[in-house]
């Protein structure tokens, strides 16, 4: 099998010359072209301008033999996941030959990405890296290897260009920008099957349906500090920048508040699919750990190094290690004795009169207060009770790089000891 992985939104010529070069690596090996296409959010985590069904329509009239979709993923994950689980994928059916385009070379391509390979995390790759996407495919290919014995045969064609780069994003510009009609310069980059399918899908009002603004602004509107805590992707900072900045109703003020935050445009995408389809960190904790089993997941990326670095991060910022240098001596391999913390207890400060309602065993919300401090929401009888959270400085620091983490849930239960009523803190389990 020939494997491409696509968005297609739409199919343009640059995408039919990788079709091309599939079916000519097709003519001598005999295998079909298959197009492994992005369903439901794109690979950068946004909502897809053009149906599924008929970008599908799109790859198999440019010539792709099948479709297979990629779903489920893209709302959930970064791409370092998401790329091991579609390699994966891909080995696993049986596609031994890769098509891509890049404007680098292939033999730099691969310098890059053994040095990734190397380390085996695909995080954090460098955005001034050139076609640092296509690294990151040739690394995890080469990581995968270990587990499947075989790995894909990559083929770099140049990116096609008409003048600049064809840019999917500004074909979809133009035809907004020009009440949704196709102008001619945007038609002289596309395959006539596609504007034919293209036309006919927005005539029908199939096209740029955009995000569920109603979904993504009630839980942003509404959500407490603890429940948007839950949500996969949202940091501390992110939940407060929400809160500051309520009440939301377009599109413009949901950016502004993850620009407030910190947030890149990629993460931003992510959050706001997440907040869209209201994904729970439990939820997407639960997806990494089955690709765990599957020996899919790089070992630096596994859950447990994800605890392991928050724990050895306080620990070094305990020593007066800035953050920044804990995280690259974790990075470069030192290791301390001991094991990250999964359950530890905190003091709370509530008043006589709410001691009553705290019953043994009560779910409590852990979430980071308006002014950045660990706190905690109970809620029993009717009564919603709130209070601060007494912890050691190490163990302040731990629960809040846990609480960033954007994916590691946090649950926490009333413990009636002898001395007082404590909050029993979990790692990686929710309520």
């Amino acid at each position: 099998m020939i494997g491409i992985s696509a968005d297609f939104d739409p199919v343009h010529k640059g995408h039919v010359k990788l079709i091309e070069k599939g079916k000519e690596i097709g003519k001598e090996t005999g295998d079909e072209v298959v197009i492994y296409l992005n369903k439901g959010f794109s690979a950068n985590h946004a909502p897809f301008f053009v149906s599924y069904e008929a970008r599908k329509e799109m790859a198999l009239k440019a010539g792709a033999d099948r479709v297979v979709p990629i779903e489920g993923l893209h709302h959930r994950l970064t791409l370092a996941y998401t790329v091991p689980i579609r390699i994966a994928m891909m080995i696993e059916d049986g596609v031994v030959d890769y098509v891509d385009a890049a404007n680098v070379s292939t033999p730099t391509i691969i310098k890059y990405a053994k040095k990734f390979a190397k380390k085996e995390i695909f995080s954090g790759i460098p955005r001034n890296l050139p076609n640092r996407n296509v690294i990151r495919w040739f690394a995890v290919n080469e990581f995968l290897y270990k587990k499947y014995k075989k790995k894909m045969k990559f083929h770099i064609i140049p990116e096609l260009e008409m003048g600049s780069k064809i840019s999917g994003r500004e074909i979809r510009r133009a035809i907004v920008e020009n009440d949704m009609k196709i102008p001619p310069e945007v038609k002289s980059l596309l395959p006539h099957t596609t504007t034919k399918i293209l036309e006919r899908e927005i005539k029908k009002g199939n096209v740029a349906p955009g995000r569920n603004l109603e979904a993504i602004t009630k839980r942003m509107n509404t959500y407490s500090r603890s429940s948007l805590m839950q949500i996969a992707h949202l940091n501390a900072d992110a939940i407060n920048s929400i809160i500051k900045g309520r009440v939301y109703r377009q599109e413009d003020q949901i950016w502004a508040a993850f620009r407030r935050a910190g947030y890149g445009p990629v993460l931003t995408r992510l959050a706001i699919s997440a907040l869209e389809e209201d994904i729970s960190k439990e939820e997407v904790l639960h997806l990494i750990r089955s690709y765990e089993k599957k020996g899919i997941v790089p070992p630096d990326q596994t859950i447990e190094k994800v605890i392991e670095r928050s724990w050895f991060v306080a620990k070094k910022s305990e020593e007066g290690f800035k953050s920044s240098e804990a995280h690259q001596k974790f990075m470069n391999g030192e290791k301390i004795k001991d094991s990250s913390p999964l359950a530890f207890d905190a003091g709370l400060s509530v008043r006589s009169f709410e001691v009553d309602y705290l019953k043994d065993d009560l779910p409590a919300n852990i979430y980071v207060d308006q002014n950045g401090l660990l706190a905690c929401e109970l809620r029993a009888e009717g009564k919603k009770i709130k209070s601060p959270l007494k912890l050691p400085g190490v163990m302040v620091t731990y629960l809040r790089l846990l609480l960033d983490s954007q994916f590691i849930p946090v649950s926490a239960r009333v413990i009636k000891k002898a001395r007082g009523i404590r909050i029993r803190i979990y790692v990686g389990k929710s309520n």
